[in-house]
């Protein structure tokens, strides 16, 4: 299959409208789509005809091309141009605008818009973000067309900023976003402008565990910059759908005003977990665990062990080891996912595991992490004064704590 020839949007506006004899009949000053399709069509052009801007219907286009648009019929409604609901104007909404790389998960420039013919309709099939693009603008048009494509990108696998389009804001989600992990979401967020992010967060407020997932993995500063325009209900409401840890950092970051409203409206559960997480230095074992974890009596069999994993609530990183208590609750032992998955059915759990590293919650980071790194540990049990397990701390939580501060930004979120 052929591909199709590229038409470039540089060089479409500001281009001739004429009819099919050549007769000159306007000017080109935008194209117009909807984005609610894969490769979008154009559904008309912005034209200044007679010193007025006008609408001109994909319907009467006969061809469009870098140095002129062709209509079949001449018969053009005179009104002034107004813009209808969830129309997109590309050189007005698209270009030189910030758009999300999907497939590479990082912000680009857009330089340039890209046509073609398909399917019956002139439709958007890429950017391109290289200096091509940018350079192709700035020469006179008997050169510019001469350049070529060279930081091209399929239009499917980019997501454009839609928030200052005002009969677009709010109504056309991200879909292409539920491709990325929250961690990936996280970092546009925090690359992005605040209003974008803003954006980007609304695309998820349908999913609002996947939003809850984006906001554990911002850093403290995005946190409560985005929940600064929230009410203590929806903040409320996000909490209680966060990790118990990252929902007492997040409590812990909110201004001192705001902490006791917002925990009063947290689901019992949640709000005695976070109190209880509250109580802790953040920089100390308990202040760094999560209580999500499983334990069982040494006496439980490996069936019964793994019924209880089939009801637990806890994070996927938390139920890679089982611990085991005796019967006046104290750690005794642990075992590994796969040695449990290993052992015989009737097998009991006292008699699967080894006795396990632990630290007291009053232990601090640099303990916790030389525990964590001697042993090969992701995660390390935490008990009080009576060794009893109170919570685990996971590998990720103690990373993000040795990390330097910005250190994502070392991976390129940001586009050329």
């Amino acid at each position: 299959m052929l591909r199709p020839e590229l038409i470039h949007l540089s060089l479409v506006v500001g281009a001739d409208v004429v009819d099919r004899d050549g007769g000159r009949l306007g000017r080109v000053e935008d194209l117009i789509v909807r984005l609610d399709e894969e490769y979008p069509p154009v559904t008309g052009i912005v034209a200044k005809v007679a010193g007025r801007l006008v609408f001109v219907p994909a319907s009467l286009i006969a061809s469009v091309e870098d140095a002129k648009v062709t209509l079949n019929d001449v018969s053009l409604d005179l009104q002034p141009f107004a813009r209808r609901p969830r129309e997109v104007l590309l050189r007005k909404d698209v270009l030189d605008r910030q758009l999300i790389n999907v497939d590479g998960a990082r912000l680009v420039r857009t330089n340039e818009i890209e046509l073609a013919r398909l399917d019956g309709w002139y439709r958007v099939v890429g950017v391109d973000t290289g200096v091509r693009g940018f350079a192709r603008r700035l020469l006179p048009r008997r050169i510019a067309g001469s350049i070529g494509t060279a930081g091209f990108l399929d239009w499917s696998s980019v997501e454009p900023f839609t928030g200052h389009v005002p009969t677009v804001r709010l109504r056309i989600p991200h879909p292409k976003l539920a491709r990325l992990h929250p961690a990936q979401v996280a970092d546009l967020v925090e690359a992005a402008s605040h209003g974008e992010g803003l954006e980007i967060l609304e695309a998820f407020s349908g999913d609002r565990e996947l939003e809850a997932d984006v906001f554990e993995e911002l850093d403290a500063q995005h946190q409560i910059e985005f929940l600064d325009e929230r009410d203590d209900v929806d903040v409320a409401e996000l909490l209680a759908r966060m990790e118990s840890d990252d929902a007492a950092d997040l409590v812990n970051a909110l201004p001192e005003e705001r902490r006791e409203p917002v925990m009063e409206l947290l689901p019992f559960v949640q709000r005695r977990r976070v109190r209880a997480l509250l109580g802790y230095d953040a920089a100390t074992a308990g202040g760094l665990m999560s209580p999500d974890f499983v334990c069982v009596y040494s006496q439980a069999t490996k069936q019964e062990a793994l019924a209880r994993l089939a009801r637990s609530r806890a994070p996927a990183e938390a139920l890679t080891w089982f611990f085991v208590m005796n019967e006046h609750k104290r750690l005794t032992g642990a075992v590994p996912l796969i040695d449990l998955l290993r052992a015989s059915d009737s097998d009991q759990m006292g008699a699967i595991g080894g006795i396990p590293q632990r630290v007291r919650v009053e232990a601090d980071l640099e303990e916790v992490a030389r525990l964590m790194t001697d042993f090969d540990l992701t995660v390390l049990p935490v008990v009080d004064e009576e060794e009893r397990l109170v919570g685990v701390v996971t590998v990720d939580d103690v990373l993000e704590l040795l990390m330097p501060q910005g250190w994502r930004r070392r991976f390129g979120v940001l586009g050329e």
